[in-house]
């Protein structure tokens, strides 16, 4: 097909929740896309509701709210073809949890009314490939395509057809449609087949870190291989499922048939993408892809988006940040000195006999740094009436009279909950806001937090990076967003720790019990590797001297541990702790931010089995440890 289409793209700003509030802001941009000459306007997929919203999809209110904003939109559909995602729905059916049929659906409007593929008992797309893994769960609320082709007793190639608009036969797809590379078909090369001049895909798709880098791979070669302009729109914004907070960056471009691209609006931010685009596949419109790939400036914008887009979400004006010296509170707090005025931003040093004068100097730096409020408040008196009310208690039961003792390791979690539960608590309320969770990726996995500790908090805005990044994060906040040093040097070069007994004194040089730099990749390869390993993995590379490689350890394994023994009672060690109480604990933890793979929440589903071993485990520490 010759000549071309002005089709704008509009990655907005969607809210989960909102219909109406929505619609009324696509209204006044179909209206002023009409205005400007534009003969196609895209919306995201779920523009109109949001996307991620839990079960509130039972409440047949809410989806009536949905279906009325979707006929505002049909009827503004005048001297313009709209597009835009929402709930699709069918009264008269049901799903087969018993509620009624609900379809993840993409409506085309032209001259107030709906367009849907030619041969669809509906006036709209429906969503066919239903992703079930990480975050995603759409197959809990929504039919698709395969599930009704069997029901009507139809091939599904029968309902996969172009939207024949008055000008084009419009291929449209959602999001999961177009990365085809796992499932038994492909809805592109089936619309394709059929005749499309170009492609649509609505997307409703999370930051993760790299993400883009793979969608640019493999929607320019669908582009390519199809020889037609394939556009891709997606939203901005902030979602949540409850235990995970996910952002959404938009990246929305165009795809020219050579697999060149039109990049749309910055990431993060509401714009629009207006392109003359040529029919037909021929003709080159775009610039070469080139590379998507993240880097520790994405990192930051992703996290300083996500946590002041969340605090709006909750209504919080006024933060307090534990600062303890060290580099994950000072990067939670440099994170927050460029949301929050410093008037509103409020850190917190809370010494015990066992914290040094060098980390609650740098405590004091930071603030200072920061240019915010600080205050110190000790915890000695506090901890020592703890160990006075609970030491030696007199228990009466039916073996006779026992007493408690609360050991000197006990007193460690006593002081870390003091410190959250009493002071950080406390302070927030007189403060007027709400306290943070400090905790990064490497110590949730492992649990090394004190649950009604240093685990509590409003969000957990570090809990999806691993110590490294963490500091990655500083340094970059440091050079290239503060550019002065705002977080101390001396944060990055003190040796961790919780600063709870002598056994942890920096000035000595002690601190946590892991080594980073390996347990972060040892971690990563339970946790974000697609094909997740286990410990019977992780023996086995060790037998065939893959491991450093396998988990990306850029030293020798064999220079941290004396003797392979060694080396498989640590891997027991944190192994029990990830799958034993570290499990409660990231159960009860706060919302976690999700800026990479397998964030824990809901990207990371978990159940309380306690730790298990294969038995080739068994057989394979055997031959280590003979």
């Amino acid at each position: 097909m010759s000549g071309s289409v002005r089709i704008r793209l509009v990655q907005m700003d969607v809210l989960p929740g909102r219909p109406w509030e929505n619609t009324e802001r696509m209204l006044a941009h179909v209206n002023t896309a009409r205005q400007a000459g534009i003969e196609l306007v895209a919306f995201s997929e779920m523009a109109v509701p949001g996307y991620l919203l839990g079960d509130e999809w039972e409440r047949p209110a809410f989806l009536r709210e949905c279906e009325a904003c979707g006929e505002a939109l049909r009827e503004a559909a005048r001297g313009i073809v709209v597009m835009f995602g929402n709930v699709g729905l069918d009264w008269h059916k049901r799903n087969e949890d018993g509620r009624v049929r609900k379809y993840n659906a993409l409506f085309t409007a032209e001259e107030g009314r709906f367009i849907g593929p030619t041969g669809s008992p509906y006036p709209f797309v429906i969503k066919t490939l239903m992703p079930n893994y990480r975050e995603f769960d759409d197959s809990r609320h929504f039919f698709d395509t395969r599930k009704l082709a069997a029901e009507l007793g139809r091939p599904v190639t029968d309902l996969i057809t172009p939207v024949r608009a008055a000008r084009w036969r419009i291929g449209g797809v959602l999001c999961e449609d177009a990365w085809d590379e796992d499932y038994a078909f492909s809805p592109l090369k089936i619309l394709s087949g059929a005749g499309a001049d170009f492609f649509v895909n609505v997307s409703c798709s999370p930051f993760t870190f790299n993400k883009n880098h793979k969608r640019n791979r493999v929607f320019s070669a669908a582009a390519v291989a199809l020889g037609r302009p394939l556009a891709y729109v997606n939203n901005t914004g902030l979602q949540n499922n409850g235990k995970t907070v996910f952002t959404f960056d938009g990246a929305s471009c165009i795809y020219d048939g050579q697999g060149n691209r039109v990049d749309g609006p910055p990431a993060f931010q509401e714009g629009l993408l207006d392109c003359d685009m040529p029919l037909g596949g021929t003709k080159p419109f775009g610039s070469p892809s080139g590379t998507l790939e993240n880097g520790v400036a994405d990192l930051v914008a992703a996290l300083r988006y996500g946590t002041g887009r969340f605090m709006k979400l909750c209504g919080v004006e006024r933060v307090v940040v534990g600062a303890s010296g060290g580099i994950d509170s000072a990067v939670v707090a440099a994170i927050y000195g460029q949301i929050l005025p410093p008037e509103n931003l409020l850190l917190v040093n809370m010494p015990s006999r066992f914290n040094s004068p060098t980390t609650i100097n740098l405590a004091r730096v930071l603030a200072r740094q920061l240019g915010c409020g600080y205050a110190e408040i000790p915890i000695e008196d506090s901890v020592r009436l703890t160990r006075t009310q609970i030491d030696g208690v007199r228990i009466q039961g039916p073996a006779g009279e026992s007493r408690l003792a609360l050991t000197d390791f006990l007193l460690e979690n006593v002081q870390a909950r003091d410190r959250s539960s009493r002071v950080l608590a406390g302070v927030a309320a007189a403060f007027g806001g709400v306290f943070t969770c400090n905790a990064n990726k490497s110590e949730m996995t492992v649990g090394y937090t004190t649950l009604y500790g240093d685990l509590g908090g409003y969000l957990a805005s570090l809990a999806d990076l691993w110590k490294d990044e963490v500091y990655a994060v500083g340094r970059y906040l440091n050079a290239e967003v503060y550019g002065r040093e705002v977080i101390p040097e001396g944060s990055f070069t003190v040796v961790p720790s919780a600063e709870l007994s002598p056994a942890q004194a920096v000035d000595e040089g002690k601190g946590d019990p892991l080594v980073y730099p390996y347990h972060d990749r040892l971690f990563r390869s339970w946790v974000e590797d697609w094909n997740r390993a286990t410990p019977e993995d992780i023996l086995d590379w060790y037998l065939d001297g893959k491991l450093e490689n396998r988990i990306g350890y850029g030293g020798a394994v064999k220079d941290l541990f004396p003797t392979p023994a060694a080396f498989v009672a640590d891997l027991e060690r944190w192994w029990n702790h990830y799958q034993g109480l570290g499990v409660a604990k990231r159960i009860q933890a706060p919302p976690v931010l999700a800026v990479k793979r397998r964030a824990y929440g809901f990207d990371h589903r978990e159940s309380q089995m306690g730790p298990r071993y294969t038995r080739r485990y068994q057989e394979l520490k055997r031959r280590i440890t003979a």
